[in-house]
This record gives structure tokens, sequence and C-alpha cells, in this order.
């Protein structure tokens, strides 16, 4: 990796900045804003349609590029305009029945837990939760019987909690779920773009991603990853509109093949593309490079925390580019202030956006820093130094 000319594409960084919140929304390389600005401006011109049909082959892209990065098919993927779209229309797909069971996890995000309590409120539908094992690992055997007792509609995980720098095992959770012929939905909203993601070996039948956070794309994109499996057996989301099937008759349609059908047919083609972009950046580097990179910088954030008395909260044997921590008697405002005092981008959560982990934890919130590859070893101690310092005020 050339961090020289990482540094350079990215004109976020020339104003002395540590960004250190690509877990919230990252800075975009200058090639993302740069393509949709002059896409706007085409529109601008033109009009949307006109521009739509000019740049066909350019936008078809998105698809080649998100199979090449998740190592599947440019059918199965869908663009989205969040993840949080992505996952709404999956599960919109499956249609769920009163006393159905859905399996996830106790680290799951926020969003998804609201949306099954919804589903639990209007439809009735059974919330568990597997366990996890002492070291803090998902407990498969508990997942295994939960499957045989309950025969679940759906199995979802979150691959990275968003307020914890914890790994779930999503490939042994995939291989429980195959064995099982249950569907399986993986949250990688937190994954995807810092390290590499392989949709095969997780073996998921749905996966979510969003274009903000370590992809570093804009904001209003993501995608959707649909199975084989899924397209052939027909699942579609509820609402469809003409993006997703083909009207045959009068009172009937024939769904489109693809995860296309999983899209509406407006979309912000602007934002389309800027995503494309990014996803292009993230390969030509490498998911891998990527990967090895930021673990280097985590490990020392972490263990720099650790010696200068943070509380680290991260807990877990495999553990991503998320360092939550606090002050050694749970303090949060004297770091936010050293923080912002020093240029410092990053980012709080509280207990209501982590209510089953922090409730174990006992603690109310942490301060999450997400450092990525744009970032160097030497703003990691330069960063450490001023949070050891602000101990000794």
């Amino acid at each position: 990796m050339d961090i020289y000319q990482i540094r350079k594409d990215t004109r976020g960084l020339s104003d002395g900045k540590i960004f250190l919140n690509n877990a919230g929304s990252s800075l975009m390389p200058d090639v993302v804003v740069d393509s949709m600005a002059d896409y706007l401006h085409q529109e601008e011109q033109f009009g949307g349609y006109e521009v739509a049909g000019r740049n066909a082959e350019l936008l078809e892209q998105f698809y080649t590029e998100t199979a090449k990065l998740i190592n599947c098919q440019p059918r199965n993927v869908a663009f989205m305009t969040s993840a949080t779209e992505a996952f709404a229309k999956a599960l919109s797909s499956i249609i769920f029945q009163e006393g159905d069971c859905i399996i996830t996890t106790v680290d799951d995000y926020i969003s998804n837990q609201i949306t099954f309590i919804s589903l639990q409120k209007k439809l009735n539908v059974k919330i568990i939760r597997m366990k996890n094992l002492s070291d803090h690992e998902l407990d498969l055997e508990d997942l295994e019987n939960l499957i045989r007792t309950y025969r679940p509609k759906l199995v979802s995980v979150t691959h990275i909690p968003t307020n914890s720098g914890l790994v779930q095992n999503i490939e042994g959770v995939g291989k429980v779920c195959r064995k099982h012929h249950v569907l399986y939905l993986v949250d990688a909203c937190q994954s995807v773009g810092q390290m590499a993601v392989d949709v095969e070996k997780i073996g998921c039948d749905f996966l979510t991603a969003t274009g903000r956070k370590f992809m570093r794309g804009p904001r209003g994109s993501g995608f959707l990853y649909v199975s084989d499996r899924v397209l052939e057996e027909d699942y579609a989301p509820i609402l469809l509109d003409m993006r997703g099937a083909n009207w045959s008759e009068y009172d009937n349609y024939e769904l489109f093949t693809t995860a296309k059908r999983f899209e509406h047919w407006e979309i912000s083609y602007a934002a389309l593309l800027g995503f494309t972009k990014a996803i292009q950046y993230a390969n030509r580097i490498g998911l891998q490079n990527i990967e090895s990179y930021n673990k280097n910088l985590s490990v020392t954030l972490r263990q720099n925390l650790r010696n200068s008395g943070f509380q680290v909260w991260d807990l877990g044997n495999h553990l991503s580019s998320i360092i939550t921590f606090c002050g050694p008697d749970g303090d949060l405002e004297k770091i936010q202030k050293f923080l912002r005092e020093h240029n410092i981008f990053f980012s709080v959560t509280y207990k209501n956006s982590a209510l089953i982990d922090f409730t174990h934890k006992n603690i109310s919130g942490i301060v999450r820093l997400s450092p990525h590859y744009f970032n160097t070893l030497e703003e990691i101690e330069k960063v450490s130094l001023i949070l050891k310092n602000s101990l000794l005020q």
C-alpha cells in the first residue's frame, strides 16, 4: 500500500485533522466526490434520463465491482440507499406469521433489534438470542439446539457490532444454518471495507452493507447481497415496483431473475456512481492489504490505551478496527474535550444504542475510535499520547 498516495487522494485530510470516525462516516477519496459532481453537472445540462442512458455501461460497473468485493456474481447484487434499507428489503421478502421465530445475538445492531421487536409487536414473532461463551464468542452449540427446538424462520447476525470491536463468527453460524436449511441474514455494515468479506465462505442468504463507513463511499449508498437459492425460490420485497418485475397480465407480474428485483426504480445515479468509484478504489488496494494494515493500527491503539490506564471494552478473540474505551472511572466527558481540542474526529455510543451489551458490561457509554488505512502509525501514537496526557490533568 502506498500510504502517501492514499492520503494525497483524500482532500479531507488536508487541514491537519486526525480522522478516526470511519465506523461512523468516513472520508471519501477525491475520485468519489469528483465523479458525483461531474455526473450531477451532466444531469444539470441534459436531464437525468438522458445522462443515465449515456452512462449505462459505466453505471453497470457497480454490480461487477461489488461482486468482486464480496466474491459473488453481479446478478446477486442490488444497489441500496443504505444498509438499513437493505436489511428491511431482505426481511420484507420473508413472509412471517404468528409464532415464527428469529434467532439473533446479544450483540446485534440497535436498528436491527428494534426491527425485530417491531415484528414481535405486530406479528407476534418470537425473538431468541443465542448465548455467548465465556470468551465472548458465539455459542454455536446453543445455536444448533435453538434451531432444533424452535425451527426458526431466520437467523440474523451482525458481523461487527457498532458499539464494540468484536468480530462475530459469521462463518461458523453459516455452517450451522446450511446444515439445517435455515435462512441466514448477515449485517456487514461495519466489516465491508475494513476487512475481506467473502459470501461464499460465510454461506449467507442475505448480506447488507453501507457505502458511508469503511467503504469510503457517499451517504445514501449501500448494497444487498442475495444468494442464488433465494433468487431461485422467488423471494422478493413485499412492495415491488417496475425495477423488480415485469407487468405481464392485468393482475399478475413476473419477477426479474436477478437481485435487482430488490431495488426501486428511482435511485440517485450520482450516489451509485460515487459508490462504484469507492468500491473500485478499495478493490485496487486489496481488502487483504487493508485488513492487515488496519489490524496493526488497531492493535497498537488498544495496547497504548490499556497501558495508559484506560478501560478498553472490546472483548473477544477476534477484534476489528473499532476501539471502544472510557476513562478509569468511566469518564467520557474529559476524553471528548481533549479529542476535540486536538482536532481528532471520534464518536460516542451510549447505553440506549447497545442495551444488552452495555448492561452486561455495567457501563453507560464508550468513546469510539475507528482508524482506517489512510491513517498512519504516527497518528495513532500522537492520539495515544494526547489521551494519556488527558489522564494527568
